[in-house]
């Protein structure tokens, strides 16, 4: 929603001027990361100029170490938000897709260049054209996460900013 995209760029440029701020989390609500974009804001002329793939860049220039802690689902657009990440930390039954293709849309917010480059060409390619979900075990022999942990992914994805 435009509300989540505006407290997520509010948020970042906070984080990146307070020189008491060493490293960013990422995190979701309620046990799930991001299941992506609500569709229904596809039709509705956007406003303020919020768009996620610049949101997305501004997470990837960071000065500072981005870690995405990924709960429950990343999804869509959710996902891309974690491919902009410098560190993706995953919970053990979290899952990771681009689903859009299912109903007729490519990822829009630069997920079909980031994917490939951190998975290579045909993982890639099967994510963005199938929408298959994959589970975190599977993320993690293909690259897409750095680590899977079994407990509280915040804290761990704390620990891995606190080291970088």
């Amino acid at each position: 929603s435009l509300t989540v995209l505006q407290a997520l760029e509010d948020g970042l440029k906070r984080a990146a001027a307070d020189p008491s701020v060493k490293a960013i989390m990422i995190y979701g609500e309620n046990g799930k990361f991001s299941a992506g974009a609500d569709i229904r804001g596809f039709s509705s002329p956007r406003r303020h100029g919020i768009a996620l793939g610049p949101i997305i860049s501004l997470i990837e220039r960071s000065e500072k170490p981005v870690v995405a802690a990924i709960e429950g689902i990343a999804l869509g657009g959710g996902l891309e938000i974690a491919l902009g990440c410098h560190y993706r930390m995953a919970h053990v039954k979290a899952r990771m897709g681009l689903p859009e293709v299912t109903i007729g849309l490519l990822p829009a917010a630069e997920g079909t260049q980031r994917l490939p480059r951190l998975i290579g060409v045909p993982a890639a390619l099967d994510m963005i054209t199938t929408g298959r979900h994959i589970p975190a075990s599977e993320a993690l022999k293909l690259g897409l996460v750095d680590e899977v942990v079994e407990e509280n992914t915040a804290e761990a994805a704390i620990h891995l900013a606190n080291k970088m």
